[in-house]
């Protein structure tokens, strides 16, 4: 069994480097955003003394929160135990507040400290973390409300093929104002399905609490696996309505920061808890989020950069599954040396230590690929002095 609580971070060097954005498969548009011709990823790599590094996916537009909050934390807290950093790195942002970037800002530096503890010790990320399997199931996603009926049909295909028994589609096509045609949609991508392939939709919080309920009555033959965050994430009292009058499971939480907002959820009859591991305030608060779901009884996945965040998934039931949104995502892979293979509806996590996901750093510099360096180390970023709000 290994453990992070006690292991020693001397961090000597940080790097953030921003990747030019990945053409997207088919440019992408959901409810309330896009579409989306690319997508980039930007990436925190932790040195320290011994020159381990660890790396994990974060925002690359934080800077300041970065220089002024967490990186004078890791520079100079030497010789203390982790559990000790993550503690002074968690309250730092407390002025920044915990349901926003400041906390996603602190899980990602977190997720590398683990990168980087399981490199120390030889293993891959999921062993780490004690997960006893090495693939974890997959869902397809994508069904952008953009995607002409072709479009929608070589997408379902694609993933079929690939083994998938789980296709999540967006809705709320014209900001919610077309929802004849988005059920009308649903029908169509559940006849290319079939009756044994679970459907899932998507709103992006659209529609108020009354108009996913209609939504909800009009595609109630389609044999829906879940609706996610049909109406805005944060209208509790209209979330917990919702779920006492549609017997369709009502999935909500990437757009969470904190783990502290999931028993809410859970009260307010919430069936399927997604928690996105780079969204969360730390490893530990993602585990409190899946260990609540089990001791609930309710349904669990997980979505973001689902290639490097498959490894947590790994640790929890066999059932839960990861997000992949082929579309915008599959682009990203030509970067990758080293990542989780696509097979028979699992991604099969590699015998690499730590993160399941390798950058190829070589041909990124070689193609000009970096498009954003930042370089820190503790001579140009002064020690920790808290700024106490009155």
């Amino acid at each position: 069994m290994y453990s992070i609580d006690h292991q020693i971070f001397n961090i000597t060097s940080v790097q953030l480097r921003e990747l030019e954005p990945a053409t997207a498969v088919t440019p992408i548009q959901d409810a309330t955003m896009g579409p989306f011709p690319a997508f980039g990823l930007a990436l925190i790599t932790l040195e320290d003394e011994s020159g381990f590094i660890g790396e994990a996916p974060v925002y690359s537009s934080y800077i300041n929160i970065l220089e002024n909050c967490l990186l004078p934390i890791l520079l100079h807290s030497h010789h203390m135990p982790y559990h000790q950093l993550y503690r002074l790195l968690y309250w730092s942002i407390r002025n920044e507040g915990f349901r926003g970037p400041a906390s996603a800002l602190v899980g990602q530096i977190d997720l590398a400290l683990h990168d980087l503890a399981a490199r120390r010790e030889g293993v891959p990320l999921h062993r780490y973390l004690n997960a006893e399997r090495d693939t974890v199931k997959m869902y397809g996603s994508g069904g952008g409300t953009n995607y002409t009926l072709p479009e929608l049909e070589k997408e379902v295909r694609l993933f079929l093929d690939a083994g998938a028994d789980c296709y999540k589609m967006k809705v709320g096509k014209g900001f919610g104002s077309r929802m004849e045609e988005d059920a009308a949609r649903v029908k169509f991508v559940r006849s290319l399905l079939g009756k044994d392939i679970r459907l899932a939709v998507d709103a992006n919080q659209i529609w108020s609490g009354e108009e996913a309920l209609r939504f909800a009555d009009m595609i109630a033959a389609e044999n829906v696996a879940w609706f996610e965050e049909p109406i805005h994430s944060a209208a509790f009292e209209q979330i917990g309505a919702l779920c006492s009058r549609t017997p369709l499971c009502i999935s909500f939480g990437e757009s969470e920061r904190t783990s502290r907002l999931f028993p809410t959820l859970v009260s307010l009859g919430v069936r399927h808890l997604q928690p996105v591991p780079t969204h969360l305030g730390g490893v530990n608060e993602w585990k409190e989020v899946r260990d609540l779901a089990a001791k609930s009884g309710v349904d669990f996945s997980s979505g973001g950069y689902s290639l490097f965040t498959a490894a947590l998934m790994a640790t929890a039931d066999a059932a839960c599954e990861v997000e992949y949104l082929y579309a915008i995502m599959y682009g990203l892979e030509r970067y990758f040396s080293v990542r989780p293979e696509w097979k028979n509806g699992t991604f099969v996590l590699p015998e690499v230590a730590g993160m399941p996901v390798r950058v190829d750093w070589d041909y990124c510099r070689k193609a000009d690929k970096i498009v954003k360096h930042y370089s820190w180390n503790n001579l140009n970023i002064r020690k920790y002095s808290p700024i106490v709000s009155l």
